[in-house]
């Protein structure tokens, strides 16, 4: 019989619950958790054995089966799910930031995080992943000093009150009222440790509010989950990380510790890199029984602390700058080639980034098929790609992983605020990221390349976006810390925090946060916005000296979209049965793209007059014609009582032969003959929508011109002798 114990709490309005129960009963530890009809199983084991590995193998999978929705994968070909979504791979390593730093120092075993999404409705499930990982850690055996909690804060514009886990509605950028707020934040203790923001230009008072309001709610959380490891928690297994000889710590001394006096505190990643090969080489011959591991922690643990020591107590930076100095900055608009729609180039000291951006037209948008989002329309897309040559390696080239995943999905989320609407610009955009040189923070100078690019390629952003990457030194015991501008490799590698904020001059876009500590106190992240918007603002001196505006036009290599719009009941008639009017358009015009929206708007993409062509054609096919309009036409058939006449590319009318002069005309045939292009007059719309031409209103001596000569005979005004022709009439269509 099954086992089953239930622990509930009430968040946001809604009550999460946690449950314990034999499914996973070989995990160390596992628990289902459910908010609203959302629900997630989260496991946890320990592998056995040691590794040999200079880092702790963590892994953390986010597994999302479209079960969870109710719905199969939608591809024809493939119906069993693939690799994990951008969206699964974001929400994994939240889970991984926030739970990574609580393991303890110099555990090497593998530790495996497999998050389930069960099912999945109004609220998403990542914030659900942090407090299922928490708790199946913490009631697990494994060393860790949990548990951590997650919330989300969501704000609606023009509003004050903060919303606590706001569901996909209610965070839906295009919702209204719009949402300007989406806060992830996880915690434990009054301390933050990790952070995700999109936002549209909020300030740094609203954030620091929002977190305070994180910071309460999960508090709440943190009871919650500590009453509930009392009870369902085992013993942990002991562990403690191999400790240095006193043989090593003084060999440290002797051998690194001059060197690193010697460079007078201005330490770069060569010296750091140099010095540990020595230091390795000779620690190794000095004592050949010593595990190279070990040899690796004291090295690290060592430098750390003189990193640490330098800015607290001399208050110095490993490269002498001032805390709150940034490294030179360049900036350049265009230049790469004429061929690329759009670049942007940007220089943060080591740090050198190219951004190159692709315009196209609607039908070049990503369609997006996840559990959470389907059959989207993805407009804006940011790939970052860094490849080894720009960090001085070689190794493993093409494809992605995680982090520049990660890394585009901030770069993109900042810029995205200040996109135009699709009404005013309805062009797909895409830039791509080509980190060129490394050291410190390529996401947020991705963010400068890109809003250069985009400036560059005539997209009219409401403002330009920079961004930076802060950092901190503390220590916790002493209870002093400093905030770094502008961080360079050794002070993220070495340091406590990676702080990024992004945004405009007037507010914040995005921010992202992960610690190396158990956390950070809400008013060292207040310190550190303060200061990051400082630094915000002299890069965005520095981008709009490059470019001030956006260009007034589009690069010429880039395709023209023109839009039309047409009555919802004109869609199937400019698309055709099997979409055969809307290829011929296609074929004989050659434009490259043309998208029908739900309500009617058509959005025609081509080059070199290819979207004006199509653009007449569909105006032609769906316009409506007016009594009083004025046409060359052809005659396209011939009748007794008159002559068809086409007006429009779908549309004809008659002229009765009453109208073909302003006498009497025995036989239309001596007026007009097939294939002759005549003027006409639209004189009325019949009550069965049939188009009524004259050509004596447009040009009475027409007739005249063509040898016709008025008669002797009654002039014959139609009166109760007009024929339709055998219903040839009915022929005519209005579209």
């Amino acid at each position: 019989m099954q086992k089953k114990t239930e622990y509930s709490v009430e968040i946001g309005g809604k009550t999460l619950t946690a449950e314990f129960n034999d499914w996973a009963d070989q995990a160390n530890g596992s628990v289902l958790m459910r908010y609203g009809n959302s629900a997630v199983l989260a496991t946890v084991v320990m592998g056995k054995k040691e590794s040999n590995l200079d880092y702790f193998p963590l892994s953390v999978e986010y597994e999302e089966k479209f079960y969870a929705a109710g719905a199969i994968l939608g591809s024809r070909f493939m119906r069993r799910e693939g690799r994990p979504s951008d969206e699964a791979v974001l929400s994994g390593r939240i889970v991984d930031r926030t739970i990574r730093p609580l393991f303890p120092k110099g555990l090497k075993k593998d530790v495996q995080v497999i998050i389930s999404v069960l099912s999945i409705e109004e609220d998403d499930t990542d914030i659900l992943a942090v407090n299922a990982a928490s708790l199946a850690i913490a009631t697990s055996n494994i060393p860790w000093n949990g548990p951590v909690s997650a919330v989300r804060i969501g704000l609606e514009e023009g509003k004050s009150e903060f919303i606590v886990n706001p569901t996909y509605k209610e965070r839906d950028e295009a919702g209204d009222p719009k949402a300007v707020l989406d806060l992830t934040a996880c915690g434990k203790d009054g301390l933050i440790n990790m952070i995700e923001v999109g936002a549209r230009e909020v300030t740094e008072e609203v954030l620091a509010k929002s977190l305070a309001k994180a910071s309460e709610e999960i508090e709440k959380l943190q009871k919650w989950q500590a009453d509930i490891v009392a009870k369902e928690g085992v013993a942990k297994i002991e562990f403690k990380a191999a400790e240095p000889t006193p043989e090593m710590e003084s060999f440290f001394k002797e051998f690194v510790a001059p060197k690193l006096l010697a460079t007078k505190g201005m330490l770069g990643k060569e010296d750091i890199n140099a010095f540990k090969s020595e230091w390795m080489k000779a620690a190794l011959e000095k004592m050949p029984e010593a595990s190279p591991g070990l040899l690796d922690s004291v090295y690290e643990h060592n430098l750390d602390a003189y990193v640490h020591d330098l800015a607290i107590k001399e208050g110095k930076r490993v490269d002498g700058r001032g805390m709150d100095q940034i490294r030179s900055l360049f900036a350049q608009a265009g230049g790469v080639s004429p061929v690329i729609h759009g670049t942007g180039i940007f220089y943060r000291g080591e740090t050198h980034v190219l951004a190159a951006l692709t315009l196209g037209g609607p039908g070049d948008a990503q369609l997006v098929d996840t559990i959470e989002s389907r059959d989207m329309k993805k407009t804006f897309m940011l790939h970052y790609n860094f490849p080894p040559f720009s960090v001085g390696e070689t190794g493993r080239f093409g494809g992605m992983n995680r982090r520049m995943i990660g890394h585009g999905a901030l770069a993109e989320k900042a810029l995205r605020a200040v996109l135009p609407t699709k009404d005013a610009f309805p062009y797909t955009i895409r830039i791509v990221s080509e980190c060129l040189a490394s050291n410190g923070s390529t996401s947020q100078a991705t963010v400068c390349a890109g809003t250069l690019a985009l400036m560059d390629a005539g997209v009219p952003i409401t403002k330009p976006v920079a961004g930076i990457a802060m950092g901190m030194m503390s220590d916790a015991k002493a209870g002093v810390y400093k905030v770094l501008t502008d961080i360079q490799g050794p002070e993220d590698h070495h340091g406590d925090m990676d702080f990024k904020v992004a945004g405009t001059a007037d507010g914040v876009t995005a921010v992202q946060m992960d610690v190396k500590v158990e956390g950070v106190p809400v008013n060292v992240l207040v310190e550190a916005f303060t200061q990051a918007k400082k630094a915000r603002l002299e890069i965005l001196n520095v981008i709009t000296q490059a470019i001030p505006a956006p260009r007034a036009d589009i690069s010429p290599r880039a395709p023209k979209i023109l839009t039309i719009k047409v009555k919802p009941d004109q869609i199937g008639l400019v698309i055709g049965p099997g979409g055969k009017t809307i290829n011929g358009i296609r074929e004989r015009t050659k434009a490259s793209d043309i998208t029908i929206e739900e309500d009617g708007t058509v959005f025609i993409t081509g080059t070199n007059g290819a979207a004006e062509a199509a653009h007449q054609e569909i105006y032609e096919l769906t316009r409506e014609y007016m009594p009083g309009e004025r046409f060359d036409g052809e005659v396209t058939r011939l009748m007794d009582f008159g002559a068809f006449v086409k007006i429009g590319v779908n549309a004809e009318g008659l002229v009765h032969v009453s109208e073909m002069a302003p006498f009497h005309v025995d036989k239309v045939s001596d007026v007009v003959a097939i294939g002759d292009i005549v003027p006409v007059v639209l004189k009325e719309v019949d009550e069965k929508g049939r188009y009524n031409l004259s050509i004596k209103a447009a040009d009475p001596e027409y007739a005249t011109r063509k040898g016709v000569t008025p008669g002797t005979g009654e002039r014959n005004h139609g009166g109760g002798e007009r024929h339709h022709g055998g219903g040839g009439r009915g022929d005519r269509r209005r579209f």
